[in-house]
């Protein structure tokens, strides 16, 4: 069975949106590295709309972070929107609208062989498979900073849900990358 991943960076104040406004100044080689890490396990991609839309504007012609741009244009992108159709997967190379519930989407996915399915760029979407069970690994890269605005992972009225912490490493600029798995039963 494949594992279902996804990485989100963090301010201290528990922000995820928007990173780019709050981890400029902390990201390193170190933890760019651990990133690339990850690029190498994942074969498949899901995200929201939001996340979809942004990166859809940016990566296929960004002229930096060019090791990610090669791999996010290429990998295999399926997309959970209720707006969005598959005629605006065209603007961005290999992407796919899930098309059904997204839950059995990524359950039957899963059962597929492959490599690792990375959750990127889809706050809502890394919450709703969390709590559905099919997120085996959560990774929150905790930057030293404040955001103090934005929004965050888990919202008021989220279920309490048990996790285990997988594995820690702080880098020497001070991020605080942790990984979690849901808590068995």
């Amino acid at each position: 069975m494949r594992k279902v991943t996804a990485g989100l960076f963090h301010s201290v104040d528990g922000v995820v949106e928007d990173p780019f406004k709050f981890q400029f100044d902390s990201f390193e080689d170190q933890l760019g590295e651990m990133l690339t890490g990850v690029q190498e396990r994942v074969d498949t991609v899901l995200m929201g709309r939001v996340g979809w839309s942004e990166w859809a504007g940016y990566w296929p012609k960004a002229e930096q972070d060019l090791d990610f741009a090669a791999f996010i244009n290429d990998v295999p992108k399926y997309v959970a929107s209720n707006t969005l159709t598959q005629a605006d997967m065209a603007q961005w190379s290999n992407s796919s609208l899930i098309e059904g519930d997204v839950v059995d989407f990524v359950r039957q996915l899963k059962g597929q062989p492959g490599g690792e399915i990375a959750a990127m760029g889809g706050i809502s979407l890394v919450r709703q498979l969390l709590f559905a069970g099919l997120m085996d690994e959560l990774s929150l890269i905790t930057h030293p900073v404040v955001a103090g605005e934005g929004r965050h992972l888990f919202e008021p009225g989220d279920p309490t849900t048990r996790l285990e912490l997988v594995r820690c490493d702080v880098t020497p600029k001070g991020n605080v990358v942790q990984v979690y798995a849901k808590k068995a039963e």
